[in-house]
């Protein structure tokens, strides 16, 4: 089959064969080896006939690239975008959203995606996110039973389970489509202080070797201390193997590393790329140039050494990118955010480490995360092999741990299912309670653990917790007589802190505030601190001691830990208020610029959510005022 002059793989055949039998898909297949052609079968099949589809990925990054490729493909007015702060032509026949934002409305029952045909899941493995993974699963339970599905991933050791679980609630056909063959085959190594490029094998013999251990110094619990720079060794070694993704799990590691590279001098100045810099920001304000990350550009980038991570500035990230598109970056120094879907594969792809911080830990990669990022490397139709090498780190050697997450993709989607308090409220709000006892037992993790018979069996700890999140509920007055109260109904609309934005805004405590009181309060619920971060001015004020003691006497709110942040975000606020630039605000912290842009989006997005959820003119009033000042201090950053 012929499809945008393209011979289409057995697999691709056997997908859109299942999308013309009206059947939900899963497909589980290499990444490189061409998945997105499946949607964009699905979505040419409906734009003809003028039906929606939805095309939902897991992170901004990727929604904001397929937005730029769709509507270079489709057009701009067949093309919509919503991500929670930024909303772009939302009647648009295809709408690109973030999956929050498509479970937000599936569960909301929002009218604009009441004529949806089908709905994209990018990245569908994303499932087993510990913190997001329910969204996946509350997307797919919520959908309308006429909308159909298309799930993407590189690999699902047990698609089957998962699609006779989809197949099971919302009893339609699901068909499994596999693709074990990738386009260009992976050559997997790895990269020892002492061995240079190796095998797992030679790298545990020698460090099995006692005899080496005593030259080395070893103590009984801990090996010897890594060497520095590693990461320039092994760059040295595979200068014929470029370019080359070089992941590294810290973002101002991206920026050292790509700095100590440029210092060996090791690739001659490229002046079209410092040409190509120039016209991209020739119109963006000029204290771009100021900014840190843009200084060490001006390093690295002659030599056509780069770094990617989300603390940058979009135009920032946006001129990487080109660069890479256009074939003049040499090594990239990344986060993982780089490998989840965006369409830029490299020769070889490196790993500074096969460890992470998660947010609680460091831990080993699992074994989707590792070929989820291997599998970045080999240019289809360009190289004949792609090459992936991980750096050894031998004071955490473990052979068996490593050898598992290397050799092949044994980690099947799990349920990560729990019940938030928006989802209880929308279920009260939009269901008997006879319908919600059917709903309950719905989650992929109730269908791993009884199977088939999921439907009849009991299942008390999943009724436990929405009857125990219930009664909280009923306590605070959001439910009574099993309906949503005032209260409740507008905690519905709110999807993240809900009952803490309802005692906020859907009681009187907001009614003696002014603006930059309630934009203090915003602040305060979205801002995550962390131990690292510096705040260079703080600005007291009247206004902000009458709002810490108001704080300090509601029995609900006292007891919050992120107010105790409220002195510090000053630093944030006071300045955006005041109308200063993101630019002047970045003077203030040593945030990076990304970050900060992402908090003051995050507010946004909130303000979003309670201009939805409340009918009352004051507070329409007050955060639009606090939404002004935000657009405002980041006009500069939108409008390049």
């Amino acid at each position: 089959m012929q499809y945008k002059n393209l011979t289409l793989d057995k697999f691709q055949e056997d997908a859109i064969a299942s999308i013309e039998n009206n059947h939900s898909v899963v497909v589980s297949a290499p990444t490189g080896s061409g998945k997105t052609l499946i949607a964009d079968y699905i979505i040419e099949k409906y734009l003809k006939k003028g039906i929606t589809v939805i095309y939902t990925a897991p992170i901004k990054a990727l929604s904001n690239q397929k937005f730029k490729d769709f509507t270079k493909d489709y057009g701009r007015d067949n093309i919509g975008l919503i991500t929670g702060d930024i909303v772009i032509n939302p009647k648009a026949p295809i709408l690109i959203m973030t999956t929050e934002v498509y479970r937000n409305m599936a569960l909301t029952d929002d009218p604009a995606i009441s004529a949806v045909s089908y709905v994209v899941f990018d990245e569908i493995h994303y499932i087993n996110d510990v913190e997001r993974g329910y969204v996946w699963e509350e997307s797919i339970i919520f959908s309308k039973n006429h909308v159909r599905f298309l799930c993407l991933s590189a690999t699902i050791p047990n698609s089957l389970e998962f699609a006779a679980w989809i197949q099971a609630i919302k009893e339609h056909k699901v068909d499994v489509i596999k693709h074990d063959k990738r386009s260009v085959p992976l050559d997997c190594k790895f990269y020892d202080q002492e061995l240079g490029i190796s095998t797992l094998e030679d790298t545990k013999k020698q460090i099995d070797d006692q005899a080496y251990k005593y030259r080395m110094g070893w103590t009984k619990f801990r090996g010897p201390k890594p060497k520095q720079n590693l990461h320039i060794s092994l760059i040295k070694e595979i200068k014929h193997q470029l370019p080359c993704f070089f992941f590294t799990f810290s973002r101002v590691r991206c920026q050292e590393n790509a700095v100590a590279l440029a210092r060996q001098n090791l690739f001659e100045t490229n002046p079209k790329i410092a040409a190509y810099a120039r016209e991209k920001l020739s119109d963006a304000p000029k204290e771009i140039n100021s900014l840190k990350s843009t200084r060490q550009l001006r390093q690295t980038l002659p030599q056509g050494i780069a770094f990617h991570h989300a603390g940058l500035i979009p135009i920032i990230k946006e001129l990487v990118e080109d660069l890479f598109s256009q074939g003049l970056i040499n090594v990239l120094y990344t986060t993982e955010t780089f490998a989840v879907g965006i369409n830029m594969p490299a020769k070889t792809v490196c790993f500074d480490s096969l460890m992470k911080y998660d947010g609680i830990n460091f831990r080993y990669l699992n074994s989707k995360e590792y070929f989820q990022i291997a599998g970045r490397a080999g240019r289809r139709g360009i190289d004949k092999k792609g090459f992936s090498y991980a750096v050894i780190e031998r004071r955490d050697f473990n052979y068996e741990k490593i050898k598992g997450i290397t050799e092949k993709d044994t980690e099947p989607i799990m349920s990560q299912f729990r019940l938030s308090v928006n989802t209880v409220l929308n279920l009260i709000k939009q269901h008997t309670n006879k319908e919600i006892d059917s709903i309950l037992c719905m989650n992929f993790n109730t269908y791993q653990k009884y199977g088939k018979t999921f439907r009849t069996e009991k299942k008390d700890e999943i009724y436990s917790t929405f009857n125990n999140i219930k009664k909280k509920l009923i306590k605070k007055g959001y439910v009574k007589d099993d309906k949503l109260t005032k209260k409740g109904k507008f905690a519905s609309r709110i999807y993240a802190d809900e009952i803490l934005t309802g005692e906020l805004f859907a009681t009187n405590f907001y009614h003696d505030l002014n603006d930059f009181q309630v934009f203090l309060l915003i602040a305060c619920i979205c801002f995550e601190p962390r131990s690292k971060t510096e705040f260079y001015s703080k600005y007291p004020s009247k206004d902000l001691n009458i709002l810490r003691k108001k704080i300090v006497a509601d029995p609900y709110l006292q007891g919050d830990a992120r107010f105790k942040q409220i002195k510090n975000i000053t630093a944030l606020v006071t300045p955006c208020y005041n109308g200063d630039s993101i630019f002047e605000i970045l003077k203030n912290t040593n945030l990076l610029e990304g970050d900060i842009i992402r908090f003051f989006r995050q507010l946004l997005d909130r303000i979003g959510q309670i201009k939805k959820a409340t009918d009352e003119d004051k507070l329409h009033n007050l955060i639009g005022s606090c939404e002004h000042k935000i657009m405002a201090s980041l006009e500069e950053i939108d409008a390049i």
